[in-house]
């Protein structure tokens, strides 16, 4: 039996079409087996070549539609049939697969025939394993990139600082953890892609405007300190905006903006420098104390002495003259007196653990007597449970009976006075707050307030060494001292102590 001319172009010309066929690659490999199978009239026809993305082979079998066949390598394939033909795929050197035909009887030339099918099936199994080594390739680098990708996002969000990028639209392009967290609290998939300007409030839209454009033109850093307005407690940050270039050239795309917070640094040189200026002034207190008390001394004697002589002295204004040299050098002595409170420690006792909730109340007992006692209403906020702090008891009294004293005088129409205690910002300190609804205190001397002679009292009312030396005796302590205050609203003082047993 001969294969008709006819019939074997046909099959060539339909296996030509189906190797150029879009459909899915195991399926153009069936109909061709079945084409085969219907050409001959075998028995079976198996096309076996390389599984996707696996060293194994697989076979399609007609008329078996549905039966997927598998064999380790193109060796371990199971023997062909006494009547079969194996004709193998190859391209050059290299074994793509096999074609099996199992027939009762060959026609004239079918075993030609076969071959020049195997000819053309072979460059396009060649193809299929170059397209799937592709695949197989884009997708390891895609699943690397992604990676990368998750792995830079996980590093920019694991960062103490706030950051985020703007394109040159000015559309947010990355907003990270520290962001979502911040003062703001706004959520990612909240704020990327709108407007920078849209989403962050506060700050002027045109300067925002200017320090973006100055980067992108610029193509340089631009940073800045800035304190936040009306935050409680005071915050400051540093903020940096970086340009970035994405891609080729030096023009700028995107800028990016970092803000760390820098509180505690401030904070700590605040009081580096208040503790400088504090020593310094220690320093000329305890030399010049004694050679003021002298003169002082002398003067007071002389007044003494002319007061035992007034009868010698008809002038009425004699007296008077007197009285004003004694009083004023009682208030010079009172002023020498602070300067060596403020130069020295002065008399302390050991310090203990005690608890700052029973020192506040002796406080108030001392003063329960003082006549504007009576004209303010006094609010307690003791927090239970408090850790006791190490301190000399008579000095965080005075400290704490000058603070309440200052609060009487700004509270001269009456008023509430609180004194509050709670835990501090971290566990191991201990908070106290005085606080007034008093005249409060103006910007300008706000910032003064813990410097030695500085006072906002009228003249003869202090010495303005009060605070400071309140100041200096929390600072012995290991504390700090603050003060917050809104004019015409009242005044907060903040001690804080660390507890007994902490390392701060």
């Amino acid at each position: 039996m001969a294969v008709l001319p006819g019939r074997g172009l046909d099959l060539l010309g339909q296996v030509a079409r189906l190797l150029n066929d879009t459909r899915a690659p195991t399926r153009s490999l069936l109909e061709i087996a079945l084409a085969i199978h219907g050409a001959f009239g075998a028995r079976s026809v198996t096309i076996w070549h390389r599984a996707p993305n696996a060293p194994e082979f697989q076979g399609c079998r007609a008329p078996d539609r549905g039966e997927i066949l598998r064999a380790p390598s193109l060796e371990a394939l199971p023997p062909g049939p006494a009547s079969g033909c194996r004709v193998p795929l190859e391209r050059g050197a290299d074994r793509l697969g096999m074609l099996d035909v199992e027939v009762e009887t060959w026609p004239e030339d079918g075993r030609e025939v076969l071959r020049v099918v195997a000819d053309m099936m072979a460059p396009y199994l060649d193809a299929l394993e170059l397209s799937e080594d592709l695949a197989s390739e884009v997708a390891l680098r895609a699943r690397e990139a992604d990676a990368q990708r998750q792995f830079i996002s996980l590093v920019i969000d694991s960062l103490p600082i706030g950051l985020y990028v703007v394109d040159r639209e000015y559309r947010i392009q990355a907003w990270n953890r520290m962001r979502e967290s911040g003062t703001q609290g706004l959520l990612r998939q909240d704020v990327v892609g709108r407007s920078v300007f849209d989403v962050l409030t506060r700050q002027s839209q045109d300067m925002m405007r200017a320090e973006f454009d100055q980067v992108f033109q610029s193509g340089e850093s631009v940073r800045a300190e800035i304190e936040v307005p009306d935050a409680d407690p005071p915050a400051w940050y540093r903020i940096s905006k970086i340009p970035m270039r994405l891609g080729e050239g030096e023009r700028v795309t995107h800028v990016i903006t970092i803000g760390e917070d820098i509180t505690d640094t401030r904070m700590t040189q605040r009081r580096v420098h208040q503790s400088e200026k504090l020593a310094a002034i220690g320093q000329l207190a305890a030399g010049i104390m004694h050679e003021i008390n002298n003169p002082l001394a002398t003067i007071s004697a002389c007044a003494s002495a002319l007061e035992g002589r007034l009868h010698s002295f008809p002038d009425a204004a004699v007296p008077e003259y007197l009285d004003i040299i004694e009083r004023e050098v009682q208030r010079c002595s009172r002023i020498v007196d602070g300067l060596l409170d403020f130069a020295r420690p002065g008399h302390t006792t050991a310090p203990a653990p005690v608890a700052v909730n029973g020192l506040l109340e002796q406080t108030l007992f001392l003063l329960k007597h003082h006549e504007k006692f009576k004209r303010v209403t006094v609010r307690r906020e003791l927090a239970e449970d408090l850790p006791p702090v190490v301190a000399d008891g008579e000095q965080m009294i005075q400290v704490f009976m000058a603070l309440v004293i200052n609060a009487f005088d700004a509270m001269d129409q009456g008023g509430t006075l609180t004194v509050r205690t709670r835990r501090g910002r971290r566990e191991t300190e201990v908070l106290v707050e005085v606080a007034d609804t008093g005249v409060g205190i103006q910007g300008p001397d706000l910032g003064r307030i813990f410097e030695p002679f500085y006072t906002t009292k009228p003249p003869g009312r202090g010495t303005g060494l009060g605070l400071s030396i309140c100041y200096g005796i929390v600072e012995r302590h290991r504390g700090h001292l603050s003060v917050e205050s809104e004019p015409g609203r009242g005044t907060i003082f903040r001690v804080v102590l660390p507890a007994a047993g902490s390392s701060s």
